[in-house]
């Protein structure tokens, strides 16, 4: 029984410390998440306007965490094609709401509802 002790411990610790590991790009910088950063941003957000119409990308207020743009990480595929921490989860950007334009901080940005919807999205510089 002594040497099954030592044997048990090493599962302990590598089933303990693997999800830290497997978060990897999720624990560090934005993670895209609701409400996160948004009034730091939000007199900017709320000048961004959906691509081909009017309506603002931005609905949340400055005070509240409701906001629904906020930073996020992000990268490109070699096809062109963005992909974005959303609350957490990489998802895939439509194309049809990314901006060209580049946010104030060259950071990447992602405006979304709670559901998971993207209205609006803004690439870092080169990637972010």
């Amino acid at each position: 029984m002594p040497r099954l002790a030592p044997t048990l411990l090493v599962f302990a610790v590598c089933f303990t410390a693997a999800p830290a590991f497997a978060q990897g790009p999720f624990v560090q910088g934005p993670s895209g998440h609701h409400g996160q950063g948004h009034a730091e941003n939000h007199d900017w957000y709320e000048k961004l306007k959906r691509p081909g119409s009017n309506a603002s990308c931005c609905s949340g207020s400055k005070d509240g965490v409701e906001g629904d743009c906020r930073p996020t990480r992000a990268y490109q595929k070699d096809d062109g094609n963005w992909y974005a921490l959303l609350n957490g989860r990489w998802v895939p950007v439509p194309p049809k709401v990314v901006l060209n334009q580049l946010a104030p901080d060259g950071n990447s940005h992602i405006c979304a509802n709670k559901g998971g919807t993207i209205f609006c999205f803004l690439g870092g510089s080169p990637k972010s």
